[in-house]
């Protein structure tokens, strides 16, 4: 099987890396013409190519390269110790292996772990190995799970030379890739795919990123921004999203761990979380979630951060962050902000509703509407000041992010997207398929609540669509394979008389049927669940 000549191949090389005649490579020929797969991994994890690498045997690192071996596959093995206890073997036996498939002049005790074939021809300075896996495409800037890069293993010399013009070259045209990449495929075009609505604040974030990307921007000073809004209308995940696209990858920093414990207490050794992952990354985005229930003290040490762009962790080290981004999220005025824009649309629908009327072309769209700087000036500022005490804290504020309430056209996005959830997994897990019309979206879109934003969106689509189809399963009144339509009843809002003898509007009723092969359409009769509070007692 391939497997078997994969494992073949791998062996074999373990022979053949004590040879440097270049016609022992006819075994190897034959085995790639049948077809052995040159990636397939040892059992303790490396691959041919690595073996090829540590052995100086370039004549095969090209047949196998030739072959579509991939150079940049780092090796699973680690440490003798480590794997013999991963695999359940005597270590005596992983060491026999590693000496007599792979090679018997590395450390026993080093971790090889993510090194790459780059990372084995440079330890055996083989420098037309070296450059033949550079010209195949391998990363000179790839780190093992030790954080070292090839060159990190490079004696002086013509190989070291080679590999610090390689990474210069590879650099550049990541740089290149990188640019056209954000030419054809702007941040804010990716932040609206995660992102509905705030459509200001997207932009916002998306000139700050870009002058940083291209080098306008203070040198001396890291990036800081304010998400200001009420609860669950995309603070954080603008956040998230942004470091994603910045760096794959975002770290929350507990507070109570920002520096690290001073030097004489419990943990001082340790060093801190913010402190640490910004010594490890100089270029991170770090999010303060709710940095208005901070301690002042914490702000003290904020205030350090954004105007010298350092920081000094318990053990007396200082961290440069001054390449760092810092998103801080706040309901700090939420409310004013709230009632401002809601005040904002309604004006905006009159004056649209009158445009309309006088038959003008210039319409105004209600959805676009933008925070005046008077209000900014006036109103915000003020509460922010009250709140954070300083003005040169705000002072280093590059950019105070707004967002606001949803329209109802994002509200509709927002039910749309989260029936389209529960409707991929109904089809995953029961083959159910659920179908909804705009109606439906629309009385969902009602449950909307200012205070929790898009999570209030979540819990009505739950409480509403959802608890139905559970208590339907349950009931056993859906067949497997069947499809489903959610309908609306009584959407013509009836008044009903409250027991105070005044009028309110009946709430329509979503309602589960199953459409039959011949599309006629037969609604579930769904037993309520039982309340507590109707349940009689009988002692």
């Amino acid at each position: 099987s391939g497997l078997c000549q994969s494992r073949c191949l791998s062996r074999m090389l373990g022979v053949l890396s004590s040879y440097l005649f270049p016609d022992h490579i006819s075994p190897l020929s034959r085995l790639l013409q049948e077809g052995a797969d040159v990636n397939t991994r040892h059992k303790l994890g490396w691959t041919a190519l690595m073996v090829a690498a540590i052995s100086r045997n370039s004549s095969v690192v090209k047949a196998l390269l030739t072959a579509n071996a991939d150079p940049n596959l780092g090796d699973d093995f680690s440490s003798v110790y480590e794997i013999a206890k991963e695999k359940g073997l005597h270590s005596l036996e992983v060491l026999v292996t590693r000496e007599d498939d792979f090679s018997n002049r590395l450390n026993i005790r080093a971790n090889f772990k993510g090194c790459t074939a780059l990372h084995y021809a440079v330890l055996a300075d083989d420098y037309l190995t070296v450059k033949l896996l550079l010209d195949a495409g391998a990363n000179p800037l790839q780190k093992n799970e030790m954080g070292h890069t090839p060159l990190d293993y490079a004696r002086e010399g013509e190989v070291m030379n080679l590999l610090r013009a390689a990474e210069a070259k590879f650099q550049e045209e990541q740089r290149r890739r990188e640019v056209e990449e954000r030419r054809r495929f702007p941040l804010e075009q990716r932040l609206r795919e995660h992102i509905i609505g705030q459509e200001n604040a997207i932009a916002t974030v998306g000139a700050a990123i870009r002058r940083k990307e291209n080098g306008w921007y203070d040198e001396e000073h890291p990036l800081v921004f304010l998400f200001l809004g009420s609860s669950g209308i995309g603070k954080t995940e603008l956040a998230k999203q942004t470091a994603k696209y910045i760096h794959k990858d975002i770290k929350k920093v507990m507070v109570a761990k920002f520096i690290g414990s001073p030097p004489g207490y419990v943990g001082h050794e340790e060093g801190g979380q913010l402190t640490k992952k910004l010594r490890q990354c100089p270029n991170a985005v770090v999010l303060f979630d709710e940095v208005d229930k901070a301690h002042p003290d914490v702000l003290t040490i904020m205030l350090q951060l954004f105007d010298e762009g350092r920081l000094t962790d318990g053990k007396g080290k200082t961290i440069d962050c001054k390449d760092a981004i810092f998103i801080m999220t706040s309901n700090v005025a939420s409310e004013e902000i709230a009632e401002h824009a809601l005040q904002l649309r309604q004006e905006a629908m009159e004056m649209s509703k009158k445009r309309i009327a006088e038959n003008l072309d210039d319409v105004q769209m209600t959805d676009k509407i933008t925070i005046s700087k008077k209000f900014k000036e006036k109103v915000i500022r003020p509460i922010l000041k009250a709140h954070f005490r300083r003005d040169e804290f705000l002072g280093r504020i590059n950019e105070i992010v707004y967002f606001l309430p949803f329209c109802h056209s994002e509200l509709i996005q927002l039910v749309n997207k989260e029936l389209s959830f529960w409707a991929k997994k109904a089809k995953a897990r029961h083959n159910i398929t659920l179908l909804w019309d705009r109606e439906v979206m629309d009385v969902l879109a009602d449950g909307y609540n200012l205070h929790y934003g898009a999570r209030s969106i979540k819990h009505e689509v739950e409480r509403r669509v959802v608890n139905q189809l559970a208590a339907a399963y349950e009931q056993d009144l859906l067949p497997r394979g069947c499809t489903l339509r959610i309908t609306v009843e009584d959407s013509d809002k009836q008044l009903l008389k409250t027991t105070e003898g005044t009028e309110k509007s009946k709430a329509p009723t979503l309602r589960l049927e199953i459409v039959e092969k011949d599309s006629k359409a037969r609604k579930l009769e769904i037993q309520a669940p039982l309340n507590p509070e109707n349940i009689t007692y009988f002692l």
